[in-house]
């Protein structure tokens, strides 16, 4: 804990709060700066599944939900994501391999104007970060990987009422049938990411 008289200028971009204690003294606590987190938008299927499955992650602060538009030929806005996380405790090529496993990232299915499968990147460097993470994830699958690497153009965001959808119920009956499988598979395949407090919910279904 940092301590300094009261007469400290508290004019820091990362302090939490603070308060005098019985010394008359400041004490400051610090919050992680906002400037290490990064974000990358991601679409594939539902994004009320997509948007629980990044909601149940260590290290994701945020999921945006609504859809995404890119340019050229992928204009029209399909389902996605904005997720918002934080490098230093989950890192992109967990994002991006947590993604093409918990949506038909294989499949060129009729749907795909409306569930766009597409990685959103936001500038030039995170496109090549995206491009060699999934040409890597390439070997773990016999088909391809339709996943698209595309320029993030625009969002919508969707209604309230249907923001944080899972956590809001659970037991809905779409939450049981489409997204609970899917967080189960975070549990499997990436425990040392899976926000194991979030997802106790599937103990009790």
């Amino acid at each position: 804990m940092i301590e300094r008289k009261s007469t400290i200028n508290l004019g820091v971009e990362n302090v939490l709060n603070s308060y005098l204690d019985e010394r008359n003294c400041v004490k400051i606590r610090l919050r992680p700066s906002m400037s290490k987190i990064e974000k990358i938008a991601l679409g594939g299927g539902c994004h009320w599944c997509t948007e629980a499955v990044f909601q149940s992650l260590i290290g994701v602060e945020l999921v945006e939900q609504g859809w995404v538009s890119s340019d050229n030929g992928n204009s029209s806005s399909s389902e996605a994501v904005i997720v918002h996380f934080d490098p230093d405790k989950i890192p992109l090529r967990a994002i991006i391999h947590v993604h093409v496993l918990t949506h038909k990232s294989t499949s060129q299915h009729s749907m795909r104007d409306k569930y766009r499968s597409a990685v959103y990147f936001y500038n030039d460097a995170q496109r090549r970060k995206v491009d060699n993470i999934l040409s890597q994830l390439q070997y773990d699958f016999d088909n391809k990987i339709i996943t698209e690497v595309l320029p993030f153009v625009s969002f919508k965001g969707n209604e309230a009422h249907f923001l944080n959808y899972y956590y809001k119920d659970p037991q809905k009956p779409f939450c049981e049938t489409y997204i609970n499988p899917k967080l189960r598979l975070l549990l499997k395949e990436f425990s040392t990411y899976a926000n194991k407090e979030k997802l106790n919910v599937l103990a009790m279904r």
